[in-house]
């Protein structure tokens, strides 16, 4: 449970800083951000999944570069379901997933 809650947290935490470093990525409040860590966290349970096994002759052929496409798409999905978080296309989505992916292994990745 634990776990849960710091994952949802490093979410958050990945959300607020690519808002603070891309002025473009907007959101109406705070609790819009942890709003949208809650859902990526369960976005990354229903749907990454799924997306993984089915790229992953794509996933071998880039030596698992693409899985940083599937982060941005499970990023873009989350900015579809919230609705005061505004991402503007792709490449936004690519970098507020490499944030959440540096903070994941500064943060869970530490045992």
């Amino acid at each position: 449970m634990l776990a849960a809650v710091l994952k949802v947290l490093v979410n958050v935490a990945g959300f607020y800083i690519a808002a603070l470093v891309f002025p473009n990525i907007i959101y109406d409040q705070p609790s819009t951000l942890l709003w949208a860590g809650l859902v990526l966290g369960l976005v990354n349970i229903l749907v990454r999944p799924l997306l993984m096994l089915l790229t992953l002759p794509i996933r071998f052929l880039t030596f698992g570069l693409f899985t940083l496409v599937i982060n941005a798409l499970m990023v873009s999905l989350t900015d579809y379901f919230i609705e005061g978080l505004y991402i503007p296309g792709f490449w936004y989505a690519l970098a507020v997933s490499v944030f959440i992916s540096i903070l994941n292994m500064l943060f869970i990745n530490k045992a």
